[in-house]
């Protein structure tokens, strides 16, 4: 296998996991429209109680960080190619987030959860950190990932650690947003989306540690890039190898700190800044986990071949995410099917999967007759707007 096809096609099919993944949860969670049908026999809640733990356990805070990893892969296959090139891409890349952006405004119309727009701003973290050494961006992605917010929380609580704190502001917008996503029409959806939801997950996205996170996740992926990480070679073999278990350990040890800490610390004005911090860096050792895994299983050679039927999604990654939207809401919301009112996890779950394996054969399907994806296309297409277009690399995307 070619080593630059072979490292393309490992964050292919790494990106195609995400998705189908994110799939899975959105789908059990109705696309935020949180509701248990009722009249189930116990048997099928007890049920439904498992799937959700165990999708979340799996995937919940760790699939979006795969997607933000590989987005900061991809800066720097872009960014690398063009500086190979003698060309600036600082100022193409900006107007590209523009762009999403507004693909991100699009999907938010339908789904309040929507992260094409929070990647699209956070993702101009990246400029001012690309030219300098590993070690510089590593520190800087260190720093976010100690939760600055949550810090500054601690040490505010200190004075008065025992004080109780109200809920967080995030929980009185998700609760006025299920009035029109689940009885409202399409331009109710739009319009609480846009000004309320939107504002929910900003919100709970700052309370939740994922500001911070996520661009030092896209500082993170840069570097391994540019360490060829994701390269088909002994060298990232052996990383992944050595990997995976300190990552299983990190992750052994933050998940017992997190499941004792009611205990550890009792002050309300402590503990919720602490359980910020502990589960941010839970879920990411999860996701290192998940990635080492992934990656080790596709770098043993004959795994790719299946593996590497996932690379089509990922490759079809923007146009995967947003129709993802676009058929769910149209499942469960009101101004759809309104299944919510009668699925629960096991049976969206299902669904899930039948909507990723649909998704997966017609990327497949797609990329047999297209370069890309359709929005892909557009995106590639507008990126280049005013100057004649180059010729693809295998890495676009």
């Amino acid at each position: 296998m070619d080593q630059q096809r072979g490292r393309l096609t490992l964050v292919d099919a790494l990106r195609g996991f995400a998705i189908a993944s994110i799939m899975l949860l959105h789908n059990i969670e109705h696309f935020d429209l949180m509701h248990r049908p009722d009249g189930q026999p116990a048997w099928l809640t007890s049920m439904d109680r498992g799937v959700w733990d165990t999708l979340f356990f799996l995937f919940g805070g760790k699939s979006y960080a795969i997607f933000a990893l590989l987005f900061g892969v991809t800066f720097h296959l872009q960014f690398g190619a063009r500086a190979a090139r003698g060309e600036a891409f600082r100022g193409r890349f900006a107007w590209r987030m523009v762009l999403l952006l507004g693909f991100g405004f699009v999907n938010s119309l339908f789904y309040q959860g929507d992260i094409l727009s929070l990647y699209a701003v956070l993702a101009f973290s990246l400029l001012p950190v690309a030219r300098l050494r590993d070690g510089a961006v590593l520190a800087i992605a260190a720093l976010l990932l100690l939760q600055p917010a949550a810090l500054v929380a601690i040490v505010e609580a200190l004075p008065a650690p025992a004080v109780t704190l109200p809920d967080p502001a995030s929980w009185a917008y998700f609760g006025r947003s299920t009035a029109y996503l689940a009885h409202g029409s399409l331009w109710e959806v739009f319009a609480g989306n846009l000004v309320n939801g939107k504002t929910g997950v900003i919100l709970w996205s700052f309370e939740n540690g994922r500001l911070f996170q996520i661009p030092a996740l896209f500082m993170v992926g840069m570097v391994a890039a540019r360490r060829e990480l994701f390269a088909v070679s002994d060298a990232s073999r052996r990383f992944w190898r050595r990997a995976l278990p300190l990552a299983v350990a990190a992750f052994v040890v933050l998940y017992l700190v997190r499941a004792n800490l009611g205990g550890w610390i009792a002050a309300e004005g402590l503990r919720r800044p602490v359980d910020v911090i502990v589960q941010s860096w839970s879920n990411l050792a999860l996701m290192v986990v998940l990635v080492a895994s992934f990656a080790r299983l596709f770098l043993a050679g004959a795994p790719a071949r299946w593996l590497g039927h996932l690379a089509p999604l990922g490759r079809m990654s923007l146009t995967s995410y947003v129709v993802q939207s676009l058929v769910g809401t149209s499942l469960y919301y009101g101004f759809g099917l309104g299944l919510y009112q009668v699925t629960g996890a096991t049976v969206c779950l299902l669904l899930g999967i039948t909507l990723a394996l649909a998704q997966g054969a017609l990327s497949a399907w797609w990329l047999r007759h297209h370069r890309q994806g359709p929005l892909e296309a557009l995106w590639h297409r507008a990126t280049w707007l005013g100057r004649p277009r180059p010729v693809l690399a295998p890495s676009a995307g």
